[in-house]
């Protein structure tokens, strides 16, 4: 959804962070390569080619990338394909609980970079 990821990227913009969007799984995993990216936020349900899916190959490609799933449907987090995810938030209209996993994941891979 356009307006969706206009206010992802606003909300993680504010809290300076560098976002770069994809509008389904199979751009992501494209831009996933090109880009380098420090962290990865992703939803399940997308078009083309769904998180999952999307999550797996990009591990292949790079399991040392964080994977965030931020998704509308709980009943996932039950399902092994999702546990190579470092986390996984539900979505909400407040991102406080997504821009907190964000930075912790990323300090603490910057704590790990340093040892």
């Amino acid at each position: 959804d356009p307006s969706l990821l206009r206010l992802y990227d606003e909300e993680l913009c504010e809290e300076g962070y560098g976002v770069i969007l994809a509008q389904n799984g199979k751009e992501a995993l494209t831009k996933f390569g090109k880009e380098k990216p420090d962290l990865v936020v992703m939803d399940i349900r997308m078009s083309v080619m769904d998180g999952i899916e999307a999550l797996g190959a990009m591990q292949g490609k790079n399991r040392q990338v964080p994977v965030i799933l931020n998704t509308a449907f709980p009943q996932y987090k039950e399902n092994f394909m999702t546990w190579g995810a470092e986390a996984y938030v539900l979505k909400s209209s407040d991102f406080t609980e997504l821009k907190q996993k964000i930075r912790e994941i990323l300090d603490r891979r910057k704590k790990q970079a340093r040892s």
